[in-house]
C-alpha cells in the first residue's frame, strides 16, 4: 500500500506565500508523475501543477509565474511553492501520485492524499 502525507497548508493574507509538501511512502517501485490538484468551494477539482519523473512540468494558467512545483525523486516527495497568493487560490489542495508501480510486474495505479486546506484572506 502507498500513502501520501501532505503538509504546509494554512491561512495567509493575499500576497503571501505558502509551501506545500507531499511525501509518498510504502512499497514503491516507481512513480510516473506527482502533482497537486485543488478544489475550491462549489468548484470541481482542477489541476494546479504536475511534474514527471524526468523533470517536465505543467501548470494551470491561473498559477503560472506564481507557483513552482519541484520533486525529490529519491524521497518520493513533491513540493509546491506558492507565491503572490490570491483569495481565489483558496481551496483544498490534494497531492497526487499518478501511475505508481509497487512492483515491476503489476499494473500502475493512482494515489491521492487526504487534502490540505489553503485559505487566502483579502
Amino acid at each position: 500500500q502507498v500513502h501520501l502525507v501532505e503538509s504546509g497548508g494554512g491561512l495567509v493574507q493575499a500576497g503571501g506565500s505558502l509551501r506545500l509538501s507531499c511525501a509518498a511512502s510504502g512499497s514503491i517501485f516507481s512513480i510516473d508523475r506527482m502533482g497537486w490538484y485543488r478544489q475550491g468551494p462549489g468548484k470541481q477539482r482542477e489541476l494546479v501543477a504536475i511534474t514527471a519523473g524526468g523533470g517536465g512540468t505543467d501548470y494551470a494558467d491561473s498559477v503560472k509565474g506564481r507557483f513552482t512545483i519541484s520533486r525529490d525523486n529519491a524521497k518520493n516527495t513533491v513540493y509546491l511553492q506558492m507565491n503572490s497568493l490570491k483569495p481565489e487560490d483558496t481551496a483544498v489542495y490534494y497531492c497526487a501520485a499518478l501511475r505508481v508501480k509497487i512492483d515491476i510486474f503489476l499494473s500502475p495505479r493512482d494515489y491521492w492524499g487526504q487534502g490540505t486546506q489553503v485559505t487566502v484572506s483579502s
